[in-house]
């Protein structure tokens, strides 16, 4: 490739991204119709702040709920049971602390689905 070539191919690159840019420049804006330029001229563009206001989170899960209790009716447990009467009471106990969590969280599902509103 030669130097003149590449001055041509400089100068080519050079004319055509002048070009692109004064394509992209925009003429100066005519008055809308129906009005003179001078009465455009008087127009002024009022600008408006609006405040949004965001709603801040609720916590919904209290402090006080705490983790779930240790259920006295897991598989090792029945299995270590001396006899029926033993696996029943520790069936019977883990339902009483089940029912027992289970209210808490329905409390704490409806005091959120309250606070939503």
């Amino acid at each position: 490739m030669s130097v003149r070539q590449v001055r041509r191919g400089a100068r080519f690159c050079v004319l055509f991204g002048a070009a692109a840019l004064g394509a992209c420049a925009s003429p100066e804006r005519s008055s809308p119709p129906g009005m003179t330029h001078q009465d455009a001229a008087a127009v002024r563009t009022v600008t408006k702040t609006v405040r949004v206001y965001v709603p801040k989170p609720v916590r919904c899960v209290p402090d006080g709920l705490g983790p779930p209790p240790v259920y006295p009716d897991t598989d090792a447990a029945l299995r270590k049971a001396g006899g029926a009467a033993d696996r029943y009471q520790l069936l019977a106990a883990g339902r009483i602390l089940r029912e027992e969590r289970l209210r808490q969280l329905e409390d704490v599902v409806t005091r959120c689905r309250k606070a939503a509103r």
